[in-house]
């Protein structure tokens, strides 16, 4: 994983064999249209490439081209030719890449620059319109698309997507909230969003994104805040830990934590206090009257100790 170096600042894993920096999909489509990029671990491995098309094995800069969803680069006029030339009978899964055999049709609920400019291209032909879903253009157009035509501006991204959005009976309107849904399903396309501001989930207010999030997704309100958690009694201060407890503070835990409190009832637990104090008030009963029937005398309170030294002197 790296972070792209384009003002987006993109965390992504796809590498740029040429320049040999991390590319997101926004700076391949932009910065970087006819780079050989692949995953970082692939970079590792075996750094070696050879910026030719592998259908007619020239240099990909000669002429246009296009990027797959797999990222492989082809001229256009090859691979159209190429696909043009299977039977009309073929189904979408058969026009496959001529590298890695990855489907050429990126899946509808797949989101990204690389994708949304596959898409604008393979527009412009009939071939791939079937395999889209879109109607057929007359064969002007097709020719005309054939011949590479380049790629298309943003109003044209979205007439592609009102267009199938109506031919699925889905209102024009909601294609924007339905993007959000549309993830990446099996491709490897791995572009992480970065949240510009950190979220205090402390704070009575709305969770903030990054502007630049994709598919229009809006920011959720009404996210409640969590209470702060109130020191206990029993709790020690860093200040407190190591000092000496007194006699009280450790019988006053001891109380505490034998009692059941009052948040907590317990079956039986209203009687344990009474039973404990009635324990200790009879055990203090018994310690007075031992005490009290205890015969001392106050010259010799050992009385035994007498008899004691007279043996002793008996003895001698």
């Amino acid at each position: 994983m790296g972070l792209c170096k384009c003002p987006k600042r993109r965390v992504t894993n796809q590498f740029c064999f040429e320049h040999r920096v991390n590319v997101c999909e926004y700076c391949m489509v932009t910065s970087h249209p006819k780079c050989i990029i692949q995953s970082y671990l692939q970079w590792l491995q075996d750094s070696d490439y050879n910026p030719i098309c592998e259908i007619c094995t020239k240099s990909l800069s000669e002429g246009e081209c296009i990027r797959l969803t797999c990222y492989h680069v082809f001229h256009w006029a090859c691979a159209e030719g190429r696909y043009r030339a299977l039977p009309r009978t073929t189904a979408p899964a058969g026009y496959q890449c001529p590298s890695c055999a990855t489907p050429v049709f990126p899946p509808p609920n797949l989101v990204s620059p690389v994708a949304d400019e596959l898409r604008a291209k393979l527009a412009g032909v009939n071939w791939a319109r079937a395999g889209l879903g879109l109607p057929l253009l007359s064969e002007d157009q097709d020719m005309k698309g054939a011949a590479g035509r380049g790629s298309q501006s943003p109003i044209d991204h979205s007439q592609y997507y009102n267009s199938v959005d109506s031919q699925r009976g889905t209102p024009v309107g909601a294609s924007d909230d339905e993007s959000n849904g549309r993830s990446a399903n099996g491709t490897p396309h791995s572009v992480v969003q970065i949240t510009d501001e950190p979220i205090n989930i402390f704070d009575n207010t709305s969770v903030k994104r990054s502007d630049s999030l994709q598919g229009g997704q809006a920011s959720r309100k009404g996210f409640k805040p969590i209470d702060h958690v109130k020191p206990s009694a029993n709790y020690d201060h860093d200040d407190n830990k190591y000092k000496q407890k007194s006699t009280f503070a450790w019988i006053s835990r001891w109380w505490k934590n034998t009692l059941p409190s009052s948040r907590v009832r317990r079956a039986g637990g209203i009687y344990r206090r009474y039973w404990v104090i009635l324990f200790i008030i009879i055990a203090v009963i018994v310690f007075l009257v031992v005490l009290s029937q205890r015969d001392v005398d106050e010259e010799n309170p050992f009385g035994y100790a007498h008899e004691d030294d007279r043996r002793i002197l008996q003895k001698n």
